[in-house]
């Protein structure tokens, strides 16, 4: 007979260019995808998607207890996994508001100075994951 029991956990791993940055079991994950934020259960269909600047929210007993600023990638997700393969990941609690502030001015910087579309869609993207970072924390600072 079938064990149709689902698991209790979903295996998470977040994977930055240079180094694992999670790998645990979780009760949830919401992962910021580009159509829209999907929160992974155990149980949870397959799907595969690109993730846009923002916050994941790795949930233990009903409860957030961590929160990681990632700056786009790609996530896979099965019934008992989720994988988020991030081009940056940074725990929200080490943002520095400065450091998003500078990104700002560098990218609205290169906007101007863009000569093709190919650099304005580069400047746009890094100055749209600056924005996203700002508003990580919180408290409408991302609101330019």
């Amino acid at each position: 007979m079938a064990d149709n029991t689902l698991p209790e956990m979903v295996e998470f791993e977040l994977v930055a260019p240079e180094r694992l940055v999670q790998s645990k079991s979780v009760g949830m994950v919401v992962v910021p995808c580009s159509e829209g934020d999907i929160g992974v259960l155990p149980g949870h269909s397959p799907l595969i998607g690109t993730v846009r600047p923002g916050v994941v929210d790795i949930f233990e007993n009903d409860k957030i207890t961590e929160r990681v600023f990632v700056s786009g990638g790609f996530v896979e997700v099965t019934s008992d996994r989720c994988t988020l393969l991030a081009e940056e990941a940074i725990a929200v609690s080490d943002i520095k508001r400065e450091d998003a502030d500078a990104r700002i001015e560098a990218a609205k910087e290169a906007i101007e100075k863009a000569g093709s579309d190919a650099e304005k869609a580069r400047a746009n993207a890094a100055l749209e994951m600056a924005e996203a970072m700002l508003a990580a924390l919180g408290d409408g600072a991302g609101q330019h």
